[in-house]
Order: structure tokens, then sequence, then C-alpha cells
């Protein structure tokens, strides 16, 4: 018997292409929503809807709706915007949104929070007029590309970011809705719109794709669909090892739904990239699940199937044969924040961007110092998929005025230590609908608390660990390849998981389930001091909880995660 379909699966068929009424509820004002399906449907135009959450009650209280708002994420493949394109969204963020903020993201592009209904259309527009679209940000597409933000091996990185564009634009939607309701395009008489790669009810679920050049792994390639590693001789780019099926979102409670990592399916030349991307794609495309959405993404269509018989369908369909993986080996993952030199003769500044969040705060004005910093930058800005800004490009000369500009406005500060660098939450409360916990608003403070737990125990300035935390478990702040993660249960309360490493090739194990934080940093108290105390040379904590018996290991299809 054929399982029921997804109602997800019904509204796509019936969108015309994902157009379905959304011109019409743009003039609806009674509402500050979208209706019925286009609630869906915005989300392959890069838009959530979403209200602000802490005013939520009020509004009930005066019976009011909540004040419904979108959150547009940009498609960035690579992460890499002008001086240009950054003073226009940073002028649209204060004029049009209801927090002022750019908000960059794990998916290495920024994100405008609060823009209300009567302002959709023209952020769209004025996105377009600097070469800037949403499409396919979100929904059950391929979604924005990452790129490993290398600012020193710049020829490689430049060859690598090509192939980041060029696999994006193969992938995106065909489909002229977006032209048509954002831009006032025409409507072309008699075209009928096709979709040969995403099909015309697009993918099983969302999917998403990475280039990463070792020995950084910054993009986080087991959080991801669909992984091209970049293999490079003499310092030119020669073909890719291609991973398929990582995925970090689960669900509380259910545990047919895990985080699983990625399968090297094998190496293949330059020629074949596109190819073999599409072969991917349209695999799961056929043979995702769309009758249960919680498993419907890439990881358990190939747990479902096997991965060898994932594999060579992959080869049929782009008419190729994997050859052995090169050799290849991660390090670390985190940005080198700081300057550094680049090949080229230029010097490249990360600035540390704590949780993404680009706003003027008291005594420390970031959005206007990124800006100044734009009006007189001769390079670009990347944004990197660990919520950190690059400014990429610069020349000798021009180097102390930048650097001045950045520390006057707070975005260097030597005080940050390397364990804050190297922490990170998502958006969470109050804007996120899924969020059950906090997480940007209470990282900063927990942070602070767990250094205090690195100098009681004698650890130096420079040790860190891996620490993120998400407000739920669909997996934005990528918690679930973290040495510690704290995954959101309830308002105050986090699922403890330990035994990532520092380079992400391991998912961390559940510790503890539902605890608070006091038990949290009761539980990382006594762990950090047997750290301290029994760890062996140069040995990482999450190693050192493998290692000790603490934390079992997770295999890599991980059907044991909750044993």
């Amino acid at each position: 018997m054929t399982e029921k379909l997804s109602d997800n699966e019904r509204l796509k068929r019936e969108s015309n292409f994902l157009r379905g009424t959304i011109e019409q509820d743009l003039q609806d004002r009674i509402t500050g929503g979208f209706t019925a399906d286009n609630f869906q449907l915005i989300r392959f135009h890069g838009m959530y809807q979403q209200d602000d959450r802490d005013i939520r009650p009020e509004r009930q209280k005066q019976k009011l709706e909540p004040l419904h708002n979108v959150m547009l994420r940009a498609r960035m493949p690579g992460g890499i915007i002008t001086p240009q394109q950054w003073l226009a969204i940073d002028k649209f963020a204060q004029d049009k949104t209801m927090y002022g903020s750019i908000r960059l993201t794990t998916r290495q592009t920024f994100q405008f929070h609060g823009v209300l209904k009567p302002d959709i259309k023209l952020m769209h527009q004025t996105l377009n007029e600097y070469g800037i679209d949403s499409i396919a940000t979100a929904g059950d597409v391929n979604r924005n590309v990452l790129c490993t933000s290398n600012p020193v091996e710049s020829e490689l990185h430049q060859q690598a970011y090509e192939w980041a564009k060029k696999i994006s634009e193969h992938l995106l939607p065909q489909t002229r809705a977006y032209a048509e309701i954002w831009l006032d395009g025409e409507k072309i008489e008699g075209h009928q719109d096709q979709e040969p790669i995403l099909g015309s009810n697009y993918l099983p679920r969302k999917f998403k794709t990475t280039v990463v050049i070792p020995p950084q792994n910054d993009v986080d390639v087991h959080a991801n669909d669909l992984n091209f590693v970049a293999i490079a001789e003499n310092g030119q780019l020669i073909g890719f090892n291609v991973l398929v099926g990582g995925g970090l979102a689960m669900t509380h409670g259910d545990t047919t739904t895990y985080p699983r990592r990625a399968d090297d399916f094998g190496f293949v030349p330059l020629d074949k990239t596109l190819d073999v991307a599409a072969a991917v794609v349209t695999t799961q495309r056929d043979w995702g699940n769309r009758s249960n959405r919680k498993n419907a993404k890439t990881k358990y269509t190939l747990d479902r199937v096997g991965v060898d018989v994932f594999k060579a369908e992959v080869e049929k369909r782009a008419g190729i044969t994997f050859e052995a993986s090169r050799p290849y080996e991660f390090t670390d993952r985190g940005d080198r924040i700081g300057w550094v030199d680049g090949i080229d003769g230029k010097y490249h500044l990360t600035l540390f961007i704590e949780n993404g969040r680009i706003l003027d705060y008291p005594g420390k004005p970031l959005k206007t110092g990124v800006a100044e910093i734009a009006k007189i930058h001769k390079g670009d800005l990347r944004m990197t998929s660990n919520q950190n800004l690059i400014i990429a490009g610069v020349a000798k000369e021009d180097k102390a005025t930048i650097e001045k500009i950045a520390r006057d406005h707070g975005l260097i500060d030597d005080g940050v230590s390397v364990q804050r660098q190297n922490s990170m939450a998502c958006v969470s409360l109050p804007t996120c609908p899924l969020a059950m916990a906090e997480a940007e608003r209470f990282l900063p403070e927990f942070v602070t608390d767990f250094e205090g737990l690195l100098e009681k125990h004698g650890l130096g300035k420079d040790e860190h660990v891996i620490l993120r935390v998400t407000g739920c478990p669909n997996g934005c702040g990528r918690a679930m390849l973290a040495e510690i993660g704290l995954v959101g249960k309830a308002p105050g309360r986090y699922n403890l998981h330990l035994g990532g490493n520092i380079n992400g090739t391991r998912i961390p194990k559940m510790y503890r389930e539902n605890i608070t934080v006091d038990e949290i940093m009761t539980e990382l108290d006594q762990l950090v001091g047997r750290w301290a105390t029994e760890r062996e040379d140069g040995e990482g904590f999450g190693d050192f909880t493998i290692r000790s018996g603490i934390i079992a290991p997770v295999e890599v299809s991980v059907r044991d995660f909750y044993a």
C-alpha cells in the first residue's frame, strides 16, 4: 500500500511553480501575515514568516494578531559581498527592519529580521538593484552553497569559489515566479515553466551543499547533504572528493530521527562536478521520502536504500565512475581572527562577530563600523559560516586605516577569548517560531561562566572547547558537531551533548537530557576538572570524553545515537 503524501507535496504541486497566490496575499492589509499555502511558499523565495514572541502575549491581551513580519535570507554563494552591496543592505536594515540589524548566519550569508509586509517587495527590489536575490535560500530546494572562507591561498580559493557559484546556479529553480512576483517581471505569454533538476514538485526536503578547502572544515561538511572537498595539485584545483548524506536535524523524542555524518563517495575531476551535483540531487528528488517529512532528508534515503545503491545510481545518472578518494585532512574549523597575510600580497582582517549580530551597541557601534570600512575598502567582504566577517584584499597602505576604524567601533577587541571565538549559537528567541529555549541571547553569559570553569581548573588562555547552543533540535547552530552541544528542550532547559571533536568529523552523543543551566554548569565543572588533570598531551575535550569512557563513540549512521 502506497503511503499518503505529506500535505507539503500537495501545496508544491498546486503552487503553479511556486507562485501560489502570493501576489494577491501581498495586497491584503487586513493581516500582516501570509495565509494558507503562501505561508509555506514564501520560503522558496527566501523568507520565513515570524513574529516577535516577546510581545506576543501582550498583543493577545489586546486582541491583536501577532506582529507578523518576515525574515529574509540572501543567496550569497561562498559568502562574498562587495562594499557597495554591503552599504545597500546596511541602509535597508537601518531604515526598513524592526531590529535595525544585519545577522550573519551559519549558511554564510546575511539575514534581515523584522521586515513588515508593506516593505517586502521593496526589499527584494532593493537587493536586486545591487545584484542580490534570495531565490532558494529556504524551502525544499538546494540552498545557499557554502565555500571555505580561505583568505590566504587566494588563487585556490578563487577557483573553489567559482565552482560554488556554478553549482548554485546549476541547481537553482528555473521558475520565473520570483521575478514575476517581486521584481514585476513580465509574464511571458505561452511560457511553460520546467524544472529539469528539481522537478515540478521540487525536493522532498531542504538540501544543503558545500565546497570545502582542506585543512579548514569551517563549513562543517557533516552538516550537509552534498559536499565537494577541493583536491589541489601544485596550488591548482584538479577535482573534488564527494561526500553525501550529512545532516544534523532531529526531533525530540522521535528515535527515527538523528544526526548523521556524510559518506565519502570518491573523487571526480572538475569537468564532472555539475553532472555529479545534478545526479545526487535528482536521485534524492526521486528516492526521498515524500510521505514523512521528518524522514525526508538525504541522510535517511541513504540509510533506507543503502549507501552503495545510492552511489551506484549517482554514477549511472552522472555517467561516471567515482575514483578512489584523494588524501586530505581536516585539522580545524575556526576562523583566523585578526590579520593574516595572503599569498597575493594583500592582507585580510577577520572580525569576530559574536553570534553574527551586526548592530550598534552602547559603546560598541559594530554596524556603523562595518559601514565606515565599506565606504573606503577596495577589496571585498566575506561572510563566514562561523558567523564572522572578513575584510578581504586590503592593500598594505590601507591596513592601518582599516584597523583604526575597526578598533574605534569595537570590531577588534583584544580581550575576546579564544573560547568565545569558538562558541556559536543560532538566532532562536524571540523571532524563531521553532525555538524552545534561548540561544543567541543566552550564549554570551554562558561563555563567560564557562571561561570561569577553564580558569578555575588551571587551563590556559589558549585552551578552548568547540561550544554551541541551539534553541531547538533543527540544527541551525550546528550543536551536533560540537565538543559541547546544548540543544534547547524548554525555557531554561537543554539536552547536553558531548564527544564531538575539534575538526568536526564526529557527532556528539547525548550525555544528560532536559537539564537546567545550573545542572549543566555542575556537570561541566566536574568534566572540565577531569579533562584538566587526566588528559593526554594536546588532547581536546571531546577526544578526552571518548577515550575516558564518559561518552561511547557514535557510529557513522548513528542509529545508536540514543542508545
